[in-house]
């Protein structure tokens, strides 16, 4: 009897033959990203009477540490389009890679390129959609998730989500997330339904989005006080703005939270 423990449980080599060891000292097999470790947090956006406004901290996050500072996380695409991810910063730098990919593909930066080969929100909408649900399908997701917004070639605000399983959908306020749960509602006072687009100005939705980045800075402690903001506008096109800050910052409320400090039961 073979008392050796890497044989037990086998047949006897009597019967079947010598194991093969090889097998056993294969390398590992492949394996897929199953938990992000370098992450940005959230991505709210919404629409207003003459287009789209989205914005974005500007902080990845390694587990717990708030290590990486800079990190641009609104990637426009053309004209008219901007793209706001969240999730694994790597697969991140992925998408933004095949989004070049795409603007070089579709002739973008030849500047005698046609105005209708331009690059529209849908066209990029569809294209990250079906990426998505592509590598999900593979049982090998990007772990993120993306908000598409800009203006259509009508002159139609656009502003759709998808998430690392290809699931889409669309609303006039969209975000991702922790700011799904603490941001959206904010938005929503603001836009609940479609019929309350062409009541909001651009002033109204740009100061309602810095109010949401600020509650997220103080709620979310993923979150950084640096942010960028992208106005995609009917009239005056996208206007970029990095290097934003939460302003006029207060700790003042903090004392009225349980279990804040010493205090007196």
């Amino acid at each position: 009897m073979n008392h050796d423990p890497f044989s037990w449980g086998r047949p006897s080599d009597e019967v079947y033959g010598k194991y093969d060891h090889a097998i056993a000292e294969a390398g590992f097999p492949k394996m897929n990203t199953q938990d992000p470790i370098v992450t940005g947090t959230s991505v709210i956006s919404m629409k207003y009477n003459n287009g789209v406004i989205i914005a974005a901290d500007n902080l990845a996050s390694y587990g717990s540490l708030l290590r990486f500072n800079g990190i641009e996380r609104l990637i426009p695409v053309g004209e008219n389009t901007v793209v706001g991810i969240s999730g694994d910063i790597s697969d991140m730098q992925h998408i933004e890679y095949l989004l070049d990919e795409m603007k070089v593909d579709n002739n973008y930066d030849n500047a005698y390129a046609d105005d209708e080969e331009a690059l529209q929100p849908s066209y990029v909408f569809e294209y990250l959609a079906a990426v998505m649900y592509s590598r999900r399908s593979k049982m090998d997701p990007l772990w993120n998730a993306l908000i598409v917004a800009g203006i259509e070639k009508d002159g139609s605000p656009f502003l759709r989500y998808v998430n690392l399983l290809g699931v889409t959908y669309s609303s006039p306020t969209l975000a991702t997330g922790f700011g799904a749960h603490l941001a959206l509602p904010l938005l929503r006072r603001v836009i609940d339904r479609e019929t309350d687009i062409e009541k909001t100005d651009l002033e109204t939705a740009e100061s309602t989005i810095r109010e949401s980045m600020k509650v997220l800075f103080y709620r979310d402690a993923r979150s950084s006080k640096k942010y960028s903001l992208a106005i995609i506008d009917k009239d005056k096109g996208l206007i970029f703005k990095q290097g934003q800050e939460v302003e006029n910052m207060s700790w003042s409320f903090a004392k009225d939270i349980k279990g804040y400090g010493t205090q007196k039961v």
